[in-house]
């Protein structure tokens, strides 16, 4: 049974890192001693659930949580270095930091090393969410026992609402655009400005063509501005939703 190790200290565990290209050794006092650290575990790199939920989440709301007292955000799993820092670069992860658990002694420690020889991964972490202040684990979200890949309670929205349930995430922006719209380029100019993180998608780029814009937005001009899943319109009218 898969336990909490709230009140606990983290385990001190050795990590042979790389940085710059070269070998180095961080231990459990580096990353956590003086700190106040939100650290989320999951089973591997580039692993469905960990590449399109887990850690672009965490990537989100990262400066939340460095706003409500955080000190670093890190993820961790039973992956070497290289393969962690292929996968931050490929995920554009800038706001996290990666720590690679490649013999599993840190996840072993807290009791959350798993076998998944079924699945040809062997040794792996539970997913699980943790806040640690000062190396003292003060709260754990432990993904329930149950069979797949579990993904309830060990997420960023969780975290943040444990850690400040006033704290507002920011808005999740989506934007449709094509190659040398100016209208996108202003979109673009006024997001930036209000320090917004967005995704464009891009139309056009195998051609002139808005079936897609049409069939999404229900709209022929670019771009066109969701907000929060809502949709608030193209540069006008997102000026307009900014300026409130």
């Amino acid at each position: 049974m898969l336990k909490s190790r709230e009140g606990q200290k983290v385990p001190n565990v050795t990590f042979p890192i790389r940085v710059n290209g070269e070998w180095q050794k961080v231990n459990s006092d580096a990353v956590f001693n003086g700190k106040t650290v939100v650290l989320f575990a999951l089973p591997g790199a580039f692993t469905p659930t960990c590449s399109s939920k887990h850690l672009p989440r965490y990537n989100e709301l990262a400066g939340v949580l460095k706003a409500n007292g955080v000190d670093s955000v890190v993820c961790l799993a039973v992956n070497d270095p290289f393969v962690m820092a292929t996968w931050k670069a490929e995920q554009n992860a800038d706001n996290i930091d990666f720590l690679p658990d490649g013999n599993g002694e840190f996840s072993a420690g807290m009791g959350l090393l798993v076998d998944k020889s079924e699945i040809g991964l062997g040794k792996r972490s539970w997913r699980y969410s943790m806040l640690v202040k000062d190396g003292l684990i003060e709260k754990m979200f432990i993904e329930p026992e149950e069979p797949g890949d579990p993904f309830k309670v060990s997420d960023a929205d969780t975290m943040l609402n444990y850690i400040s349930p006033k704290a507002s995430p920011p808005p999740r922006v989506t934007f449709f655009g094509k190659p040398g719209c100016p209208h996108c380029a202003r979109a673009r100019k006024l997001l930036n400005d209000k320090g917004l993180r967005f995704e464009e998608i891009e139309l056009g780029s195998h051609g002139i063509s808005y079936s897609s814009l049409q069939a999404v937005t229900g709209r022929g001009t670019t771009p066109q501005v969701y907000i929060n899943g809502q949709h608030v319109g193209g540069a006008d009218e997102l000026a307009l939703w900014l300026a409130k």
